[in-house]
């Protein structure tokens, strides 16, 4: 019997973490001034140009400069985007090696907002790093419910439920995965789908 690759000789690799950027907004405060009936009034409006602690925190970590831990951990004290902040605290915790740290910072993340897309979506691939597919999956399960427009996610996805063996699910990922990314990027499923017709043809 002939055997049956279900994925590439070279296991491709997932898509990685994803940062917040800000979830959580501003709501109309009653009398606030609404600047653009003001300029369509022809008055000055002075605008503040200072960034809020999250913003601050977010500036140095798309730098990769060091201080982004401290300045999320001051956007958490001050709580500032508490689940934008612990999300991408977490990322950074994950990167140093602190695996356990970065599951507590999802966690509180999702503690903070349930729906926090980002934080399920990086909670899964913490998962999945440890080849805990089962819990990998029920947070990228999860992820999918709040936005099932995010393509890596149905990458990710796919690979698990190959690895899994659950080879028609498998397919539908990836084939979900084609329809939401760019066409270049989209290209690197084709193997794996190739790949999982082969399978499927094989395992009826």
């Amino acid at each position: 019997m002939a055997v049956v690759h279900r994925l590439p000789p070279r296991k491709p690799e997932k898509f990685g973490f994803k940062k917040a950027r800000r979830t959580q907004k501003t709501p109309d405060v009653p009398g606030q001034l609404d600047i653009f009936s003001a300029a369509a009034a022809g008055r000055i409006v002075s605008l503040p140009s200072r960034l809020g602690a999250f913003e601050e925190a977010l500036m140095l970590d798309e730098r990769g400069s060091e201080a982004a831990e401290k300045a999320y951990r001051l956007a958490i004290e001050k709580g500032d985007s508490l689940a934008d902040a612990y999300c991408n605290l977490g990322i950074i915790r994950y990167h140093a090696g602190d695996i356990d740290e970065a599951l507590r910072c999802f966690t509180q993340s999702l503690k903070s907002s349930p729906q926090h897309f980002e934080s399920h979506y990086n909670l899964a691939n913490l998962f999945f790093d440890r080849g805990d597919l089962d819990a990998a999956r029920v947070q990228y399960e999860l992820a999918a419910a709040i936005d099932d427009s995010f393509a890596n996610l149905h990458f990710n996805l796919g690979l698990l439920l190959a690895i899994a063996e659950q080879y028609r699910d498998a397919f539908d990922a990836f084939i979900r995965y084609r329809s939401l990314a760019p066409e270049d990027e989209g290209r690197i499923a084709d193997d794996l789908l190739a790949n999982l017709r082969e399978t499927l043809a094989q395992v009826g």
